[in-house]
C-alpha cells in the first residue's frame, strides 16, 4: 500500500469507551449500535482482524476502510477493500481513510485509525514571473 500520512490512532479512546462499559457506566446497547449499512460493508468490503470482539467475545472483528475526499466524487463516503485503496492511492489526489472495527455478531463498532492516502497535490505556481533584482537608482542628492 502507498505511504500513509497523518496517521491518527484511536486506541486510547477505544480503551476509555471499553472501561466505561466494563464498569457499567455505559450500556452495551450504546456501543453496539452498528448500522445495517456498516454491517453490510463489513461483510463485503471488510478485512478480518486477529482481535476478538471486546464485548461479546464470540468472533474476530472485521476492519472496514471508508474513504472521504473532495476529489473522489461519488466514491467519497464509501467502504473500500485494500486492493481498491491501493488503486485509489495511485490515481487520485489526497483523500482520508477511516478504519472502523466491527463485530458482525453484536454490532460493536469503533473508529480505530484514520490516515491520508493519495497523490500529494502539487503546489500552485504564481501567474506572474519572478522579479529580477534591479539596482536601486540613487539621486545625486543622496
Amino acid at each position: 500500500m502507498r505511504i500513509q500520512r497523518q496517521v491518527v490512532d484511536y486506541a486510547l479512546q477505544r480503551r476509555s469507551v471499553l472501561a466505561e462499559v466494563y464498569a457499567g457506566r455505559t450500556g452495551v446497547s450504546e456501543v453496539c449500535d452498528a448500522s445495517p449499512y456498516l454491517l453490510r460493508a463489513a461483510k463485503f468490503h471488510g478485512m478480518a482482524s486477529s482481535v476478538v470482539c471486546p464485548i461479546c467475545r464470540k468472533e474476530q472483528l472485521t476492519l472496514v476502510s471508508w474513504v472521504f475526499g473532495d476529489k473522489l466524487g461519488p466514491v467519497s463516503g464509501s467502504a473500500r477493500t485494500s486492493e481498491e485503496l491501493v488503486r485509489l492511492a495511485a490515481s487520485r489526489e489526497e483523500f482520508a481513510v477511516h478504519v472502523v472495527e466491527v463485530c458482525r455478531t453484536c454490532s460493536w463498532n469503533h473508529l480505530v485509525q484514520s490516515y491520508v492516502l493519495g497523490i500529494a497535490p502539487t503546489p500552485k505556481r504564481s501567474r506572474t514571473s519572478p522579479r529580477t533584482h534591479e539596482p536601486s537608482r540613487r539621486t545625486a542628492i543622496e
